[in-house]
């Protein structure tokens, strides 16, 4: 049953219900159960959560993706998307203590009461939506719609249930709200956090982040490094963006293969098209060692070809890497979430830290020079890696069986 502030609406008469509930226990239903998945595009990580669960969801099963940034006005969007951008990339010290100072605020103080208010002025056409679409339960990938969500519970406009997916390996106080039905933590450490916070132990579930359904699948090393015209059977760097601190892709390419070695380095440009350009250049001096690589939605074929990931701690970033058994060495964690994900997998023995490119040449030496060490660090990850945590999230959702998902990703 769906509340709005025009009153109570049953979604079904009595008798469909009864019938709906009949087929459901036959394992069968008469109509697709509606799942409204709420994000935000304040980074890329939570949109990816948000459309990780959305591409396992099976037959009977409609799910459905919205920005909550689309339902905003000009200059909120701006302040919260670009302003945080700006923050992280030029800014990393301030943001670091704004993400301390949000965490230790009381909820109740003058200025995070401001702030919620500022919120829910600038959130009612997505309210008006989400009253419209009538799903039969929410999945936030982001705190924000958490938050303005909660309130609305509270006030008895909204009974669909509403689930929070936290998206890195560590829990800021916001993603805690009232009245959400459960929270999906990414490891034991989130989870406990979870239940010390006051969440009711039994509405915390340990599912990992949820990656896309082809980071779960066994793919041949052979066969994919044939694709990309690899040498399956040389050493393997996968680069994935630079970081302050590091220099350009192309510099860091270019220290990269002037040391010892035979190895080969895929660099990911993304959608910069001034350093792919940079990069085939490069490519033309070392021909057979670098692979330059444009936006693409192969990651985890390229993934499959390496031996080592060199990136920034994103948590779904990470989560992937895990997945596909692939130790990394982390460089220039922004300060807050992504420092806090760079110390677990620093702490359970996955990846080594750069925190700068004379360090960065030292690590990727260390491990390559190590074979051994490296090939326990990709045990460690493969056994840490939830490549069926999207699917867990539908199950406990749904009430449903999890579907099963392929581990260890990576095959010779």
């Amino acid at each position: 049953m769906y509340i709005s502030n025009k009153g109570v609406g049953p979604l079904f008469s009595k008798k469909a219900i009864w019938y709906d509930c009949y087929f459901r226990l036959l394992g069968l239903s008469m109509k697709p159960r509606k799942i409204l998945l709420l994000s935000v595009s304040a980074g890329a990580g939570h949109m990816r959560a948000a459309e990780a669960i959305r591409a396992h969801a099976g037959d009977g099963v409609q799910a459905t993706h919205l920005d909550v940034m689309d339902y905003v006005s000009a200059g909120f969007r701006k302040l919260y998307t670009d302003f945080y951008i700006t923050l992280v990339n030029k800014m990393p010290a301030l943001w670091g203590y704004l993400y301390q100072a949000t965490h230790d605020a009381p909820a109740h103080s003058s200025m995070q009461r401001l702030r919620r208010g500022v919120e829910r002025l600038n959130t009612r056409a997505l309210l008006k939506e989400i009253e419209a679409f009538q799903p039969d339960a929410i999945i936030c990938t982001h705190f924000l719609p958490a938050e303005l969500l909660s309130r609305a519970i509270g006030k008895g406009e909204l009974a669909c249930p509403v689930w929070v997916q936290v998206t890195d390996f560590d829990l800021h106080r916001l993603w805690i709200q009232e009245n959400m039905a459960g929270y999906f933590a990414g490891n034991d450490e989130v989870a406990f956090r979870m239940r010390a916070s006051g969440v009711p132990a039994a509405r915390v579930h340990q599912t990992g982040i949820p990656i896309m359904p082809a980071f779960g699948q066994p793919l041949q090393r052979a066969a994919s490094a044939a694709e990309f015209g690899l040498d399956p059977a040389r050493p393997t760097l996968l680069m994935m963006g630079g970081g302050a601190g590091l220099g350009s892709l192309e510099t860091v390419a270019e220290r990269l293969l002037a040391l010892e070695g035979d190895f080969q380095l895929i660099v990911l440009a993304g959608k910069n098209a001034q350093a792919l350009a940079a990069l085939q250049r490069l490519a033309q001096r070392h021909p057979g060692r670098l692979l330059p690589q444009g936006f693409t939605n192969q990651v985890e074929r390229l993934m499959a070809c390496a031996d080592l990931v060199i990136t920034k701690p994103g948590g779904l970033t990470t989560s992937e890497c895990l997945a596909m058994g692939l130790p990394m060495i982390v460089n220039s964690p922004i300060p807050g979430q992504e420092e806090r994900n760079s110390d677990f997998l620093l702490e359970q023995g996955v990846a080594l830290k750069a925190f700068d490119a004379v360090t960065l040449e030292y690590r990727v030496q260390l491990l390559l020079r190590d074979p051994a060490r490296l090939a326990a660090m990709a045990v460690r990850a493969r056994a840490l890696g939830k490549p069926d945590a999207a699917s867990q999230v539908l199950a406990q959702v749904l009430g449903q069986p999890a579907t099963p998902v392929f581990a260890g990703a990576r095959a010779a």
